[in-house]
């Protein structure tokens, strides 16, 4: 394949640390308090493009340590009153949360990565010596109404003033150019690769009439988006929601909505960036709510749902998605590490991370510091906590630790569970996704075509989209389409044969396997595809290419088809793993099985609230 894009990804800060160290002594380039995970005044991994997210250098250790591999616990270097595993949203906030109830403890919280955050991953392009900023992972404070009392308080506490958001994003931006979706219908299944535009926005008959579907779907699309109809006219709600709930997607359009195979075909990967499956797979009554703007008909008029998203818009995005919300946990936790003031001026601080790892700071952070043994000492008044730091294992001691990792690493690095918890965090497998950051030199062709988001019908990635358009304090969004532009594109591996949890695992295996230039090539044949006809060329007019790879991305999704019903909350398996097991705790988005901040947040306040005095 093609070697497009030179810019490749720089090496990770443990390299560059020990580079550094054997030109000039060690205090020298760290300082004289500088911790064994300490970094360079220049390490600054938001502007590494290539192959993000679980990088190499990040995921190595632990995969060892599944596979056999031990390291000796060695005795205790340094001494905390509580060690968290993990540096993502939820370690954070768990550190928060402690520090709040123990204002003069010494914490430190060990990563994996090279940069905290965890799946709030926060990505930089220069272009024309200006900085243009995107989000590599969680994107936004998804319907902050929804959000417990403690998570909301929290982010008041670091500086969130969710009310701004309505200044700060545009929302109408992209509807006073008149832009809206487009559907790219591929060859294999429509015999035709055609992009047809103002699905959602056009009659339905003008829009069908682009397409290259058959006769008959044509009939059927138009006729689910504009006919009245209850599908299910014979059951009240009650009966309707215990058929929706187990009755697919896909088998309510085919069996109940009497649509075309081609109509299924076009719908079938629609919701794989959310649901991560197949409409095959995803509850009927999972898409109340989401047919409007087009988005996945046939449930308006046969199960309306009461109270979704219409009352709260989908505008409360950082630039960076919510590594903003990260950056403001480690600001409050380590002054230091993220200068300023404001919600305006973290968009666009500078980290310092050479000060995350100092040992005159009351909350550490050591990156690229993999976790591979957590156990109590023989007294059980204490936790020793063995990690991995380039090719050296350490060991520190805390009075508590929580594990803020994902839950299926934990039965690996905790021996000391109880079997039936064992199985409980192995019931959760996490869900393989990409989110690839496309810096565009300019979006003319989206305005020009008319539309802000093209879905594929049957490629590698679902979709690629223009950026949520949002200014914040320094930073200004690219407004005119000749400016600069992050495009979004989100890849997650489908297989027709292999269903249930077991597809994730093969998507992991996929994910960790392809070479950037793979990944890189569909995003030039793909946008080349939506956008030549319009005057894009890939080759001339895409400058840089991130491409966070997620291979243990979302938390267990517990809503699908093929979920059992539960018959009490404590019978659930990431309620049962989420126990605390004496002086370590579980903290993480897997513990309460939702993929959102939210939850994040709130399972990292329960983590510390359980830790024994």
């Amino acid at each position: 394949m093609k070697n497009r894009i030179t810019r490749r990804d720089f090496l990770n800060g443990t390299q560059v640390a020990m580079g550094a160290s054997l030109l000039t002594p060690w205090n020298e380039v760290f300082g004289a308090n500088a911790g064994p995970g300490a970094l360079p005044g220049n390490y600054y991994p938001p502007a590494k493009t290539g192959l993000r997210g679980s990088h190499e250098g990040s995921w190595e250790t632990m995969h060892a340590r599944v596979s056999g591999q031990r390291w000796p616990v060695g005795q205790p270097e340094e001494h905390f009153d509580l060690v968290v595993t993990g540096a993502g949203i939820s370690g954070l906030a768990a550190a928060y949360f402690y520090r709040k109830s123990h204002p003069a403890a010494k914490i430190l919280l060990l990563d994996n990565h090279d940069d905290f955050g965890g799946h709030a991953k926060r990505n930089e392009f220069t272009v024309n010596g200006a900085t243009r900023i995107g989000y590599g992972g969680t994107e936004s404070i998804d319907t902050p109404s929804a959000y417990t009392d403690i998570a909301r308080e929290l982010l008041k506490d670091i500086g969130i003033d969710l009310p701004r958001f309505y200044d700060y994003y545009d929302q109408s931006l992209y509807d006073s150019l008149k832009l809206g979706k487009g559907i790219v219908f591929d060859q294999q299944t429509f015999n035709e690769q055609k992009l047809a535009v103002g699905y959602g926005t056009l009659p339905w008959q003008e829009f069908v009439a682009q397409t290259p579907l058959c006769k008959q779907a044509k009939v059927d699309l138009v006729r689910i988006f504009t006919e009245e109809k209850d599908y299910l006219p014979d059951l009240n709600r009650e009966e309707k929601f215990a058929l929706l709930s187990k009755l697919s997607y896909y088998d309510f359009l085919k069996d109940y909505a009497g649509m075309d195979q081609q109509v299924l075909e076009m719908y079938r990967r629609w919701g794989i960036s959310f649901w991560c499956v197949g409409i095959e797979e995803i509850p009927a009554i999972q898409v109340q709510g989401y047919d409007d703007g087009g988005g996945m008909p046939g449930l308006r008029h046969t199960m309306p749902r009461v109270g979704h998203r219409g009352d709260e818009p989908y505008i409360f995005h950082f630039p960076d998605g919510n590594a903003s919300v990260a950056r403001l946990l480690v600001r409050a936790l380590n002054p230091a590490a993220v200068p300023g003031n404001s919600m305006e001026d973290i968009v666009t601080a500078r980290v310092q991370y050479a000060e995350l790892d100092q040992a005159d700071a009351a909350t550490r952070i050591r990156l690229n510091s993999t976790v591979v043994n957590v156990q109590h000492t023989t007294n059980e008044k204490s936790v020793d906590i063995t990690y991995v730091n380039g090719a050296t294992a350490r060991t520190v001691r805390a009075s508590h630790c929580i594990m803020a990792c994902y839950n299926s690493a934990i039965p690996y690095l905790c021996p000391e569970l109880p079997e039936a918890q064992v199985a409980g965090l192995q019931y959760n497998v996490k869900i393989p996704l990409v989110y690839t950051k496309v810096m565009a030199k300019n979006w003319r062709a989206f305005a020009d075509l008319g539309v802000s988001f093209v879905y594929y019908t049957n490629d590698f990635y679902k979709q690629v989209e223009l950026d949520y358009p949002v200014s914040m304090g320094a930073y200004d969004f690219s407004s005119s389409p000749d400016e600069p532009m992050v495009l979004h594109m989100c890849h997650v591996p489908y297989f027709k044969d292999i269903k249930g949890p077991e597809q994730w695992r093969a998507g992991r295996r996929q994910l960790l396997t392809t070479p950037f230039e793979e990944y890189e090539a569909h995003v030039y044949d793909q946008l080349d595809q939506a956008l030549s006809g319009a005057g894009f060329d890939a080759e001339r007019d895409i400058s840089a290419i991130t491409v966070n790879r997620w291979s243990h991305g979302y938390a267990y999704s517990p809503g699908l088809t093929w979920e059992p019903d539960w018959p009490d909350e404590a019978s659930k398996p990431w309620v049962i793993g989420r126990q605390p097991c004496g002086r370590i705790t579980i903290a993480n988005s897997d513990a309460g099985a939702s993929a959102d901040t939210n939850t994040a947040i709130s399972q990292a306040h329960r983590a510390v609230r359980e830790l024994p005095a």
